[in-house]
């Protein structure tokens, strides 16, 4: 036997069989197999019954720029600017865009790990800005987060017990059993041997680390759980692994999940619904299938078009965006998507788009868009797409 613990490298990511994720390429799940403005208009309630456990108004974070040789406030990074939205329980809420668009600094301010600039979040009903300090200490225990670097997230000083247990320690469990037999559990219900509890971060594989990761979100026995993008940095092979297990200790544990992820086929996997941001704003909302079939924002149409197709027979159809994502310091007016825009080019640049901020408004049953001209999209798509085509293969001998 080689490797850490007597256990080979290649086999340290395997304590739970894996799964193997089964992304679509049309509505809902499974398929082929493969490797905001402040002012909104009614935002369509999430699908289930019950009420929602997260409620999101208005949310707004800046981040102040400092300038001068008296350091004086001179701009804003407007990282989330007006974000509405809801989560009912046991729902998981995927949240797509591009780097830098706010999906982690979102994140982060629902939690308060960062204290929103305005707005409300409301967990359970309780309006989390009106707490105080330690109200608000107690309230973590009920919210919890996944970080994305299953590397930089685990103090490498500390052993696993420590890491898992020092969440208990701080909402008050001061019996060491007790503790102990809380991370113990944690390390169980994550697929990970009840033992590891004395080793360190660097005697684990990355696989192994992101379930301790898991594991000391579930030790406080959350509700809510922020997934931020907690598989970009794993194999393909654990990335599978590590979906079904957070969907299973979903229905194990009756977990919510915020799933902030760039893959567009692992969000459609593991979501029930999809929110899509662009420039600190939420640009569209609508259920997993519906958005995937029928998006109805230009931006979304744009993102959508970019995921590889399983099926190389079908023709694949590009929307290439021109130029840059806006700086968020100084974000374009009206509609922020309008300088990219496929869809305004296509309809002779109205101006509209450059001058009316357009509101997040209902465009069907469950869905929501952020688009002056929601409704000329699906006649306006087609036309503007350009079939990608695959390099021809060397020849034979070359």
């Amino acid at each position: 036997m080689s490797g850490l613990g007597g256990i080979p490298p290649e086999a340290r990511d395997l304590e739970v069989p894996a799964a193997t994720v089964v992304p679509t390429n049309g509505s809902g799940r499974g398929g082929v197999a493969t490797g905001s403005s402040p002012a909104h208009d009614e935002v369509p309630a999430p699908p289930g019954d019950g009420t929602a456990l997260l409620e999101v108004e208005d949310l707004v974070k800046y981040f102040p720029i400092l300038g001068g040789v008296l350091r004086r406030h001179v701009a804003d990074v407007k990282a989330v600017d007006g974000v509405s939205f809801s989560v009912k329980r046991r729902e998981v809420f995927g949240l797509v865009g591009e780097s830098g668009c706010g999906k982690t600094t979102l994140g982060r301010a629902l939690l308060y790990l960062q204290p929103p600039t305005s707005g409300r979040v409301r967990l359970d009903g309780q309006d989390l800005h009106a707490l105080k300090p330690e109200q608000l200490r107690r309230m973590r225990a009920k919210m919890q987060i996944i970080f994305q670097d299953p590397y930089g997230s685990l103090n490498p000083r500390m052993p696993v017990s420590d890491i898992i247990g020092e969440g208990l320690l701080a909402q008050g469990l001061k019996d060491h059993r007790v503790r102990m037999k809380r991370v113990e559990d944690s390390l169980e219900a994550v697929g990970l041997r009840r033992d590891y509890t004395r080793r360190y971060p660097h005697e684990f594989s990355g696989g192994q680390r992101q379930r301790i990761g898991i594991a000391r979100a579930l030790a406080l026995n959350p509700e809510f759980v922020v997934c931020d993008e907690p598989v970009s940095a794993l194999d393909v092979s654990i990335q599978s692994q590590i979906l079904n297990l957070l969907l299973d200790l979903r229905e194990q544990f009756g977990l919510t999940y915020l799933f902030i992820a760039h893959n567009l086929s692992v969000v459609q996997y593991i979501s029930d619904r999809v929110g899509v941001m662009y420039l600190g704003r939420m640009v569209e909302l609508a259920g997993v299938g519906e958005l995937y079939e029928r998006p109805r924002h230009p931006y979304t149409v744009a993102l959508l078009s970019a995921v590889p197709e399983v099926d190389r027979a079908r023709a694949r159809k590009r929307i290439v965006l021109r130029g840059d994502v806006p700086s968020p310091v100084n974000p374009p007016s009206g509609c922020h998507f309008h300088p990219r825009c496929w869809l305004r080019e296509r309809l002779g640049n109205p101006e509209i788009c450059s001058t009316v901020d357009p509101r997040l408004h209902v465009v069907g049953e469950g869905h929501a868009a952020a688009c002056h001209f929601a409704d000329r999209i699906e006649q306006e798509r087609d036309r503007a797409a350009k079939p990608v085509v695959a390099p021809a293969s060397a020849p034979a001998g070359a």
